[in-house]
C-alpha cells in the first residue's frame, strides 16, 4: 500500500477568519481511500470526545487523530489526498527497515 497525505481545510465556527489546513497520514490502495480512511480517523476521534473517552490515536494503517480541538470545522467536500512527502527527506513509515 501506498503512504499518503489528506489535506482538508478548516475554519474556527467562532472566528471565520481564521482559516488553516489539516493533515492526516497513512497508508491507503488510493487517493479516494486515503480521504476516506482520514475521515473515518476523524470521526473516531470526534466520537470519543463526545462520549467523553480517550482518543485513540494508534490504528494499524496510521490513519487516526490523536486529538480533538471544538470550534473547528473541516471541509471534506474540498479534501485531497497526494503521495507523503516528508518536508525533512524523511522516508514514509514502514518503508524501509532500521
Amino acid at each position: 500500500m501506498t503512504y499518503f497525505e489528506v489535506a482538508v481545510p478548516i475554519h474556527s465556527t467562532q472566528r471565520p477568519e481564521l482559516l488553516g489546513v489539516h493533515v492526516f497520514t497513512g497508508q491507503a490502495p488510493s487517493r479516494s481511500a486515503a480521504v476516506q480512511a482520514a475521515y473515518e480517523g476523524y470521526d473516531m476521534a470526534r466520537a470519543a470526545m463526545e462520549a467523553g473517552l480517550e482518543i485513540s490515536c494508534g490504528r494499524p494503517n496510521g490513519w487516526g487523530a490523536c486529538g480533538y480541538r471544538t470550534g473547528w470545522e473541516l471541509d471534506w467536500t474540498a479534501a485531497t489526498a497526494s503521495l507523503w512527502r516528508s518536508p525533512y527527506g524523511w522516508p514514509a513509515p514502514g518503508s524501509h527497515e532500521l
